[in-house]
């Protein structure tokens, strides 16, 4: 299956890496944008106190933190509008934006294209795609709240990220697999990233 997994400026960027993680061992062929916010995000998450790194170098520890093994040439950069997965011929069966920050999801909600990202979420929309898309913000607007609504009414699928308990987390890495589950389990991908609830009766 041909993936695009867009990785936005939202605190909790390791819902991308273990959502690529995932996809990338389970076979399939995933195409990675990280917009400029999530590289900075990523900077303040992972940062050790050394000098600043430059965007190559963020992504490349990204990479590495989460084993993947796809070249960094795949991991394209936002002003890349000429990127195939931006045009309706385009053959991805699906789209992930994971974490999707507020403003991205505005810019998606307003079919506003400021990066490949948005530009590959409206493509999906307008081709009656698979597009699921990871809100991550606390507490939520009434802003918030209608862009959520316009995009779910114009075929999108929402994924909050709120990880569950009662498969009995035991590390951070549970817990953001189970999300990343929850995204896979909209997108019609087979895992086996967490226990599923086995309910009484």
């Amino acid at each position: 299956m041909k993936i695009f997994v867009g990785i936005c400026g939202a605190s909790g960027t390791i819902y991308g890496g273990r959502l690529l993680r995932a996809l990338e061992g389970l076979g399939h062929e995933v195409t990675t944008c990280f917009s400029d916010g999530a590289i900075e995000v990523i900077r303040a998450e992972e940062d050790d106190g050394g000098a600043s790194p430059s965007r190559q170098e963020v992504v490349a520890h990204f990479a590495e933190r989460y084993g993947l093994s796809h070249s960094l040439e795949n991991l394209a950069a936002p002003q890349e509008m000429g990127n195939e997965l931006a045009s309706g011929s385009s053959l991805a069966e699906a789209a992930i934006v994971c974490p999707c920050s507020m403003s991205s999801l505005a810019c998606i909600a307003s079919g506003v294209t400021r990066n490949l990202i948005h530009r590959v979420a409206d493509v999906m929309l307008k081709e009656s795609r698979t597009l699921a898309l990871v809100p991550r913000e606390t507490p939520l607007s009434d802003i918030h709240l209608r862009n959520m609504l316009r995009v779910r009414r114009a075929g999108a699928l929402l994924v909050p990220a709120m990880p569950a308990y009662y498969h009995r987390p035991e590390t951070i890495d549970d817990l953001a697999d189970f999300v990343a589950g929850k995204v896979l389990d909209a997108a019609g991908i087979r895992h086996e990233l967490f226990r599923r609830w086995q309910g009484e009766g």
